[in-house]
């Protein structure tokens, strides 16, 4: 069977177009043999909000806007969007169509917020709409307070300098120039002040190191002498101890009672009782042994000259005719 020319001609062109439609529907994000169903909402107002927009869930791409139009319901004006939903998802009823910015440059998006409902959607429902805050009313907002602020600021500036001129004279001009003067000539000196410290710091640098190092030895010295140290601490706790447990008081009593009654022996010797009170304070016992021991001496000189007149030694038991009688 012989196939004619114009057959040919008329399935190329059938796959052509049929090729083109579903190169456009690619380009324009729709898959042809998938499940498709619409979805609805209700804007107040929309920017930047065009047919072939993105509808995401979570940042991914499930769908596209497919137009939108005005309506009118309860006397207002609305913006009714159409959207193709080509991903197989099940989307809570009374879920929330939020328009977003989609970047930087302005473009916009619709992001479907799920909500707690526990049925789906089907095709031809109207979702809730919501419109995010977009950049430039966001913008507005934030700076309206700081405006009115800075428009605040400038006449409370104007007054303050209107006050200052009427203030500042030129007198006190002058009396301010001289206190920055001496402010000043304060913190050269100030300046010179820590130079002096500095070079005063950096003589006596290796003093201190010194003196750091004599003290890091006798820490170690001590460290060293830990044991010593604690002994020595336990002998005087011992010590102590013992003291405690000792007689002490009884000992400080008696010492006390000695030094009265020696209190009383000399009280008694100031006042000439006793013995020792009447050598104390009469001089004649003093004269009589002074006496005694003159006439002591001269009788031991006498001895010492006149040895004979006191001893007398015979072999023979002959007697001294010399002798003195009596």
């Amino acid at each position: 069977m012989k196939i004619s020319r114009e057959f040919k001609i008329g399935v190329v062109m059938v796959c052509a177009i049929a090729a083109f439609i579903w190169g456009l529907s690619f380009l324009k994000g729709t898959n042809l043999f998938g499940r498709k169903f619409y979805l609805y909402a209700l804007y107040p107002k929309i920017e930047n909000l065009f047919p072939a927009n993105p509808v995401q869930i979570n940042g991914y791409k499930i769908g596209q806007i497919i137009s939108n139009g005005l309506v009118q319901r309860n006397g207002r004006n609305l913006v009714l969007v159409k959207m193709l939903i080509n991903d197989p998802v099940r989307i809570p009823r009374h879920s929330i169509a939020r328009a977003v910015s989609a970047d930087l440059l302005g473009s916009k998006a619709i992001e479907i917020i799920f909500s707690q409902d526990i049925e789906y959607t089907k095709d031809g429902d109207t979702l809730n709409a919501e419109t995010e805050q977009g950049i430039k009313e966001s913008f507005n907002r934030q700076i309206a307070p700081l405006q009115a602020k800075a428009e605040k600021l400038v006449g409370s500036i104007d007054s303050v300098m209107t006050v200052v001129n009427m203030v500042l004279n030129r007198e006190t001009r002058e009396n301010i120039e001289q206190s920055f003067a001496s402010v000043r000539r304060a913190i050269l000196s100030l300046e010179q002040t820590s130079y002096r410290m500095n070079d005063f710091i950096t003589a006596a640098n290796p003093k201190m190191k010194e003196v750091l190092g004599n003290l890091a030895m006798i820490t170690a010295n001590l460290n060293k002498s830990e044991a010593k140290i604690n002994n020595i601490l336990a002998n005087f706790s011992a010590m102590s101890d013992s003291l405690a447990k000792s007689q002490i008081k009884s000992a400080i009593a008696s010492a006390d009672n000695s030094l009265k009654e020696l209190n009383t022996l000399l009280t008694k010797i100031n006042q000439g009782q006793g013995t020792l009170g009447k050598m104390a304070k009469n001089d004649s016992l003093y004269n009589n042994l002074n006496k005694s021991a003159e006439k002591l001496e001269k009788l031991l000189q006498d001895v010492r000259m006149n040895p004979k007149r006191y001893v007398h030694f015979s072999i023979f038991g002959k007697s001294d005719k010399n002798k003195p009688k009596d």
